[in-house]
């Protein structure tokens, strides 16, 4: 299964859309280790659902509980750490229709192929967004890990709908949102103070972990670092980064490279760029097939859906590269 991901910080996500309980299984925390539940706690408050009117109606609370692996005094004991989401405001009588006729945009089609009947289609099953938020829980314990490293992890949307002023961007999504339909958007993340050096050549580099994380997210089409694919159209001298010396360490003028070379950090700060797709669940009709009957039909989505899910997938992107940044840095201190 494809729930696992991480080397040494290594965690599965497990858990469904709609079942009772979502929840994330951590390994490779060393004994000893503070977790802060309040900061991680509002963390998870920046991803949760119902939030705003440009979030999904679905309201959750998105509580952290600890079943095992952390002590009374909210260190871990050494044992893999597990941390659990109870839903409590599902509807699953809003997909019904779904079981048999294909959301256009979604994993419906596909994982009727894969899993058959016993798919479990309620909310998107385990294809939600909704699985994000136990990956917000590893991304959250690994941001104060890296904190503590002094490394720095901040994104935010940087286009919406083709837009990138702030007012326009969310005026955007009202418009999406009037009309039964959704837009996608752009979210910009920077790692701050990862040293030189962290991360593989060819196969394992930090941009390979970065990117197969952010991918984990449902939406997202693409990732670019730095000059991304504008750099495919400027020259060598235009793209390259010259190298000086400033505050005592070796820097480079520019960043065009987001920070990596050959799958290595340069001690610059790591910028990427993660592209998301509209929402597929849409209140407009769409074309689809009843997979009963071979039928072609037309589709009104139904449901509680966020009208762009880029606002609430900021913090989704912090905790992805958080994740990936902290296995990659203890691999590359193994290899040390």
């Amino acid at each position: 299964m494809g729930n696992t991901i991480g080397t040494i910080y290594r965690f599965t996500i497990w858990g469904q859309s709609h079942a009772p309980e979502i929840g994330v299984t951590i390994e490779g925390l060393p004994a000893g280790t503070l977790i802060d539940r309040s900061k991680l706690q509002a963390f998870m408050d920046r991803r949760r659902p119902g939030g705003n009117r440009y979030s999904t109606a679905r309201r959750e609370g998105d509580e952290v509980f600890f079943a095992a692996g952390l002590n009374e005094a909210s260190e871990t004991v050494g044992a893999p750490l597990t941390a659990v989401i109870r839903n409590t405001n599902t509807r699953s009588s809003d997909y019904e229709e779904l079981k048999y006729v294909p959301r256009p945009g979604h994993a419906d089609y596909p994982a009727m192929v894969r899993f058959g009947g016993a798919r479990d289609f309620a909310g998107g099953g385990q294809f939600s967004g909704r699985m994000t938020a136990p990956l917000c829980i590893a991304g959250g314990i690994a941001l104060q890990l890296l904190e503590a490293r002094g490394i720095r992890i901040s994104a935010r949307a940087v286009m919406i709908g083709g837009e990138t002023e702030e007012e326009r961007m969310l005026a955007a999504i009202d418009e999406a949102r009037a009309e039964g339909d959704s837009v996608g958007g752009v979210v910009e993340c920077v790692v701050e103070n990862v040293p030189a050096g962290v991360g593989e050549p060819m196969f394992d580099g930090i941009e390979n972990r970065i990117a197969q994380m952010v991918f984990g997210i449902p939406a997202v089409k693409g990732i670019e670092f730095g000059n991304g694919f504008a750099c495919a159209s400027l020259r060598g001298s235009e793209n390259n980064d010259p190298y000086i010396f400033s505050e005592g360490r070796v820097q480079t003028r520019t960043n065009h490279a987001g920070g990596i070379y050959g799958g290595m950090t340069s001690g610059m700060p790591i910028v990427f760029r993660a592209a998301f797709k509209p929402t597929p669940s849409i209140a407009k009709e769409q074309d689809s097939i009843d997979m009963r009957t071979g039928e072609a039909v037309r589709l009104c989505v139904h449901g509680r859906h966020d009208p762009c899910i880029v606002p609430r997938a900021v913090p989704v992107v912090e905790a992805a590269a958080a994740a990936a940044v902290l296995d990659e840095m203890m691999m590359s201190e193994i290899h040390v």
